[in-house]
């Protein structure tokens, strides 16, 4: 674990709640807890003078709910819910929350979703990356050559020939580019992205990475090597990859 830390604030009416939270986070090293706060007004009126990177929030809140507050928030800070109504658990994808905990939740379930968020402050601070989306496009998958990515307002063009692979973290993909040393984050799944690429490009070949074809520089074994990058294929996508390989090779 890196030296990354991440400011936080709890956001609860529950007391008993509020006094949980803050005992996870002060035993999670890279968390540094600022305020624990039981409203939304109450944390309003504190962000306003001292910002944070992350905040611990309950939803279900009297006078302003938890999804409301989420709304009014600085783009730069980021939101794990924590609630004892999984019905919300849409309501907080939507506004693209890093995690979910519904309560009553431990310490294993706290610190996972807490290293989510290490992960993708890791990759913001480490070499600044706004969060993006990838956005539907008109054309048919075939004829892409490249996909626009929602990223704080603006809408990015990200050339399809400059990626090397996309990897999966659970709720997010790392996009791989050629002269980026660093990966642009993004929160969708794999599976989603998969239905967006074209077939002819790109290969899903592990369940947490998909290829790019053009891009593959070297296959040993059951290994494809990638900008000096070691993927696996597995079990499951090894039939359909060893066909592409036997379709593109010599038979000297």
């Amino acid at each position: 674990m890196s030296a990354t830390k991440i400011s936080c604030v709890i956001v609860d009416d529950e007391p008993m709640a509020l006094n949980l939270v803050e005992s996870y986070v002060e035993k999670t090293p890279f968390l540094e807890l600022k305020n624990k706060c039981s409203s939304a007004i109450e944390a309003m009126e504190f962000l306003r003078s001292n910002p944070v990177d992350l905040l611990f929030l309950d939803i279900q809140m009297p006078d302003l709910t938890g999804i409301e507050f989420s709304k009014m928030l600085p783009k730069e800070t980021r939101v794990v819910f924590t609630t004892a109504f999984d019905q919300y658990a849409l309501e907080g994808f939507k506004v693209e929350a890093l995690d979910y905990l519904l309560k009553p939740f431990d310490y294993a379930e706290f610190l996972a979703a807490a290293n989510k968020a290490h992960t993708w402050f890791e990759l913001v601070k480490g070499k600044p990356q706004p969060q993006v989306q990838v956005a539907s496009v008109v054309a048919p998958a075939e004829e892409k050559e490249f996909l626009f990515v929602k990223s704080e307002y603006k809408q990015l063009r990200i050339k399809l020939d400059e990626v090397l692979y996309f990897e999966g973290l659970k709720d997010y993909i790392k996009i791989w580019l050629k002269e980026n040393p660093k990966p642009i984050l993004t929160l969708m799944s794999l599976k989603s992205l998969e239905e967006e690429l074209p077939e002819t490009k790109f290969m899903r070949v592990h369940r947490s990475f998909i290829v790019a074809l053009k891009n593959i520089e070297v296959v040993e074994r059951s290994q494809i090597i990638i900008n000096n990058q070691r993927i696996t294929v597995s079990e499951q996508y090894k039939s359909r990859f060893l066909g592409y390989i036997n379709s593109n090779s010599l038979n000297i």
